[in-house]
């Protein structure tokens, strides 16, 4: 019997365990709890009963009650400061928050908080979204729009997201452009993940163990070693393992659809050259990740300190593959044959993705009011993937209009098998990032001012395979080989905030930034002619269409000389590379000016209007005619880079930040109105008109229509919204976080959108029909199928979210404590594209969900601490990304149900 994938499966460890806590609780409950002294006040409902550093001793007796609110620092300005007297729009996570909700990597940040949204994509990328800013360009040329930094220093490649937080002093999330004190990339906002440092003060350590659900196994390492009051060094550490939730099967369809003249003779028709049998440790979905920090923290003089720390992370697992959503599927012809989670694979998924960073960080104190620091990172990321784009997927018979035997002139209706991969052979990040600031902190002034310099050199071969595509049958594939690829990055920046008045602070800040992309030495291999044979490297021959005895490859005719991993050897008789030698630049000052007003000693309300910017940008070097005839301009073929230009965000707000109640409330809104122009948006877009020979036919009606992968500036954006953070202590061992945000982001201008979702089942499904494609003047609208989406919202913006969390730490007799906690999340629904399909069956959107966690953690009075947990108890399965899959909708899911133990052991 098939298992729904979100079956528990728990191990003997968990139940014995188990069992040892139910008895320890079993001691008389007094009428008596609290809040661990070491927990850590945080914003927009990331607060619980939390405890201390991972691994440091206990400040506090087990027990002793907090009445007030702890206070969080954040680093938001740049300059340390109190979170709520802060006057930026800031959400600060502990690593007990983290660890509590299963947030191993920023992926799992998405929903916890205001207006963030995050997404997998293709190519181990992440498509991070605040206020519906978002970039989905996940290859070596694009650049993320919300900015990731580690330790204050921005990492460069939107992989980096993928690496474990772990242990972390907290993750800080700014809402609204950065443009000023962070800059680059940061139009959306800016992650900023600080990693605990050494301290002085003591040596202690732990170690944590966890195991869950589809066998998942964790453990973190922690110790730190306080050599003297002057030197320390702290060794952090994490594994973790867990099978593929989905029920993955391997591909060997064989087509059999007789009426169309494919007859199945037993021999697969998909690609059996990597179609190996795996394990569930090595499904998709899957998880084989480790991580290791060393850092040295060294006080040379009483004001000069200098932190020095290594880290690395490896990722070898799986990746993931766009699943059928079966609930819009069913009722209709492409309604799901087995369970909701099976998956047909040829190409099982491989990642080897490491990320080797030296960070350095020098302090030095001029004097009680002045300091330098000087913050450097060097960071080596290196990758190769392999990822089934098809998941098995294939036409369905009344989708198949091709017929065998095909004339001489070959049959252009649709072939019934699917069969694309994704390879990226190597990849290779070097990334330089210097940060030089100056900082002063005076009574009445405060400022920072800095130089900024990041230089990456990035190297990639990679390639894509369709390996059955009419006319003919044949396969076709690209090979792009990028050896030398660079972004030059420099910025001055400053900003004031300047106390004119005893209760009236000004700030007023800038930057002026320069980027620079180069590509030297590029070249793209192969081509997408589908009357081609040049994929089979005079390695088979199928014959000649039209005569007794022709045939297409099948599933074991392919060789490894054939295609990407036979090299760039294997593309000679596609003809000489397109030749990739480009360069551009752009410069831009961007700025903030701001108000904040003192209500009382623990209540602020501010006011900012402040700019952000992400530099253009160019593909890879392309013939716009697809290697026929333009009818606009000359004939070709007519190359170009398809370059982009930048796009900008103008962002007021108007927020109150409060400490009320006695202390025991925190209060936090922000109301926020963005301009977002000249968006850039990746995709399949027009490059030219061309000639054909004939009319299109009906079901081809944009024939004379090429389209490129590219990034294209498009519209302008409004987003007002709102934001409510709450964190609340009505009694001393009770504690209450919660959330709420409002969006309602709209395009106002992008009269050149082409409606192409699903086109072919539209009306099936009783969906608005697509627009028929245009034919007027207008050469820049040729072939578009015209939509007017005004009014539409930004993909990945969900109108309204909420989150409450409640703790109650219960103390019982022996010097145990027991904390249960319970956290429910819900958002509205959210699209994906900016179609925005309302239908049963081919809808861009994910509908609204509510999503319960809860864990019970009990803490022993000595030096050891246990937590059973559920995530997603009510197995709400949802997705994160999705896209038009001809017929029916596929997307990349969030993780069903689970269930686990974490142990943790302190010394």
């Amino acid at each position: 019997m098939k298992k729904h994938p979100s079956d528990v499966r728990p191990t003997g460890i968990a139940v014995a365990i188990a069992a040892v806590l139910i008895g320890c609780a079993s001691a008389p409950v007094m009428a008596q709890s609290s809040t661990s002294e070491d927990s850590k006040q945080v914003s927009a409902g990331q607060v619980d009963a939390g405890q201390a550093d991972a691994g440091e001793a206990r400040a506090t007796p087990v027990g002793e009650a907090r009445t007030t609110l702890e206070t969080v620092h954040v680093s938001a300005t740049r300059i340390e400061s109190d979170l709520l007297k802060t006057p930026v729009t800031v959400t600060a996570v502990t690593q007990e928050a983290l660890t509590r909700e299963g947030i191993r990597d920023v992926r799992g940040l998405s929903g916890s908080m205001p207006n963030l949204q995050i997404a997998s994509g293709p190519d181990s990328g992440v498509q991070v979204s605040i206020r519906g800013i978002g970039a989905n360009n996940f290859t070596e040329i694009g650049d993320p729009a919300v900015g990731l930094h580690v330790a204050g220093l921005y990492s460069p490649r939107p992989q980096g997201a993928l690496a474990l937080m772990f242990d972390v002093d907290q993750v800080e999330v700014l809402r609204g452009p950065q443009g000023t004190l962070f800059g680059r990339n940061s139009t959306g906002g800016s992650i900023n993940i600080i990693p605990a440092k050494p301290r002085f003060d003591s040596s202690f350590g732990s170690t944590e163990l966890e195991v869950g659900s589809y066998n998942l196994r964790q453990l973190n390492l922690i110790q730190n070693i306080a050599v003297n009051d002057r030197f320390a060094l702290r060794l952090s550490a994490t594994k973790v393992e867990r099978d593929g939730w989905i029920d993955q099967q391997q591909d060997f369809t064989d087509v059999d659809i007789p009426e169309r003249g494919f007859i199945a003779d037993g021999i697969p028709d998909v690609d059996q050259r990597r179609n190996v049998k795996v394990g569930r440790d090595e499904y998709y979905y899957n998880r084989d990740e480790w991580a290791v920090r060393l850092a040295a923290r060294f006080a040379i003089t009483d004001d000069v300190e200098w932190l020095l720390a290594y880290e690395k992370f490896q990722n070898s697992g799986a990746g993931q593959v766009g699943l059928k959503d079966c609930k819009q599927a069913a009722g209709t012809r492409f309604a799901c044959q087995g369970g909701k989670w099976d998956v047909k694979i040829n190409v099982p998924g491989k990642t080897d993705m490491s990320i080797d960073t030296v960070r350095s960080n020098l302090n030095w104190f001029l004097s009680d009011t002045n300091s330098i620091e000087y913050s450097v990172a060097f960071a080596t990321q290196k990758r190769s993937q392999i990822a089934d784009d098809d998941g098995g997927y294939h036409e369905i018979p009344s989708q198949v209009t091709a017929t065998l035997p095909v004339p001489a002139a070959g049959d252009w209706g649709v072939w019934p098998v699917r069969d694309n991969t994704s390879i990226t052979l190597d990849s290779k990040y070097k990334s330089f990032v210097h940060e030089l600031q100056f900082k002063h902190q005076g009574e009445r002034l405060k400022l920072v001012s800095g130089l900024f310099w990041m230089h990456e050199k990035n190297s990639i071969d990679y390639a894509q395979e369709m390996l059955v595509n009419a006319p003919f049958g044949y396969p076709i594939s690209q090979f792009y080989h990028q050896p030398n690829r660079q972004i030059d990055a420099k910025a001055i920046f400053s900003q004031a905030d300047w106390r004119f008045a005893p209760t009236w602070t000004a700030t007023l800040g800038a930057r002026y930034s320069r980027d620079e992309k180069t590509d030297r030495g590029g070249q793209v291999y192969g081509g997408w002619d589908a009357e081609s044979t040049a994929y089979y490297n005079g390695l088979y021959h199928p014959g000649t269409p039209g005569e007794p005895g022709f045939r297409p490859h099948n599933g074991r005719e392919l060789t490894e000389r054939m295609g990407p991993f036979g090299g760039i050897d294997a593309y000679k008789l596609w003809g000489p590379p397109a030749e990739n030698e480009h360069s551009e630049s752009w410069r831009k000052v961007t700025w903030r000016l701001g108000l904040t007003k003192d209500l009382s000693d623990d209540e602020i309300l501010f006011t900012s209007l402040s700019t952000g910017y992400k530099a253009g940008g160019f593909g890879d070097k392309d013939d716009a005619c697809g290697g026929k005839v333009c009818i606009d301009g000359p004939p070709g073929p007519q190359y170009t880079f398809f370059p982009y230009e930048p796009e900008t965000v103008t962002n007021f707000e108007i927020g109150y930040k409060g400490l009320l109640l006695d202390k025991r409330l925190s209060l936090s809104v922000t109301a926020f109105y963005s301009r977002y122009k000249d968006m850039q948006v990746t995709g399949d877009f027009f490059a030219a008109k061309v000639h054909v020979n004939e009319p299109c036919p009906d079901w081809d009606p944009t024939c004379d229509v090429i389209k490129k992968w590219q990034t294209v500036n498009v519209g302008t954006v409004n987003i007002p919204g709102l934001e409510v953070e709450v964190d609340y202590l009505p009694t001393p061992n009770t504690r209450i976080g919660g959330f709420f945000s409002y969006i309602d982001s709209k395009i106002k201008d992008y009269p050149s959108f082409s409606d192409e979702w699903n086109c072919g089942v539209r009306e099936e499904f009783g969906a608005v029909p697509c627009p028929e494609p245009y034919s007027g003047p207008d050469p820049t609208l040729a072939g578009r199928q015209i939509y007017d989406i005004t009014g539409h919202h930004l993909p990945m913006t969900p109108k309204f979210t909420a989150g409450i969390n409640v703790s109650h730490t219960f103390k019982f007799g022996n010097g145990y404590e027991l904390v249960p906690w319970l956290s429910v999340k819900w958002q509205d629904k959210m699209y994906f594209t900016l179609r925005n399909l309302d239908n049963a069956h081919v809808s861009d959107a994910q509908e609204a969900y509510t999503t319960v966690d809860a864990s019970l953690s009990l803490q022993s009075p000595s030096f050891w601490r246990a937590e059973l947990y559920v995530l997603n108890a009510t197995d709400k399965m949802t997705k994160n990304w999705a896209d038009d899959a001809g017929g029916f909708i596929r997307g990349y899911w969030n993780d069903p149900r689970t269930v686990g133990l974490r142990v943790r052991f302190d010394y």
